[in-house]
């Protein structure tokens, strides 16, 4: 049996020790949590489509045969230079698309729960590799321990003001503060309400009292009861860096066995 320590959130002393749960030996299967990642995206999708009548507001008629030209609809009238154009067509100017999109499509994409399962417990088993913590961008210096567990006092904190003091107690504020750096987006996000990028911290997992750090830039926050891939393989790549409280962290072999 290995053993990871639990510390106080009033400094970096060991309090306790815990067993590491057996997801963390689990095999990492990148394949199927890009997979399983990919698929839950698709499901976050609003439904969109063209308008059934662009490009159909026209009383445009076909020639039909014998003129020398294209048995497209075209434009009545005369006089003016959009007379005898050709429209409606998705292939003529202001006609409609090609097979119009409609609200109703298959936008839900099933996923198997074995895969689910397997997915999560691959992202989970990522965050106990520190090399693959780093390659994320993540500087650990001021960490102790991965996996990071720290005491259940860190969900009887009520007030932003103490979670900070909690974070910096413990060196995830220095993290926080690397990762915090604002980058705007290139392309057309810049006019979309996504100017900036989202810059991505710690993830902490705990089981109840989640209010305290919603605040705090950068931090995201799990219940234990609800493990959810998108937050801990953020994009479909593994190695997020995970923040556990104790009493999280022993639960993890009851939930997934």
């Amino acid at each position: 049996m290995e053993y990871v320590n639990v510390y106080s959130c009033l400094n970096q002393k060991k309090v306790d020790k815990s067993e590491i749960p057996n997801i963390f030996f689990s095999k990492i299967r990148v394949d199927i949590v890009r997979f399983v990642h990919k698929n839950m995206c698709l499901n976050r999708r609003q439904p969109y489509a063209v308008s059934s009548k662009a490009g159909m507001g026209t009383s445009a008629k076909s020639w039909g045969t014998g003129r020398a030209v294209a048995r497209v609809p075209r434009i009545p009238g005369s006089g003016t230079h959009r007379s005898g154009q050709g429209a409606i067509a998705n292939f003529c100017r202001g006609g409609r698309m090609f097979s119009p999109t409609t609200t109703w499509r298959k936008w839900h994409h099933k996923i198997n729960k074995n895969q689910r399962k397997t997915a999560i417990i691959s992202a989970l088993a990522s965050t106990s590799i520190i090399s693959l913590i780093i390659s994320r961008g993540f500087k650990l210096k001021t960490i102790p321990e991965i996996p990071f567990v720290i005491e259940n006092a860190i969900e009887k904190l009520y007030k932003t003001k103490d979670a900070i003091r909690m974070l910096k107690n413990t060196g995830l504020y220095e993290i926080i503060k690397n990762r915090s750096k604002k980058k705007i987006n290139a392309g057309k996000a810049k006019m979309r309400n996504r100017r900036f990028k989202k810059p991505i911290g710690p993830l902490l997992i705990l089981t109840s009292n989640l209010k305290s750090f919603r605040t705090i830039p950068t931090i995201d926050l799990m219940d234990i009861n609800a493990l959810n891939l998108i937050k801990l393989a953020p994009g479909g790549h593994v190695g997020r860096l995970c923040v556990w409280s104790s009493k999280a962290f022993n639960m993890l072999n009851k939930l997934l066995r």
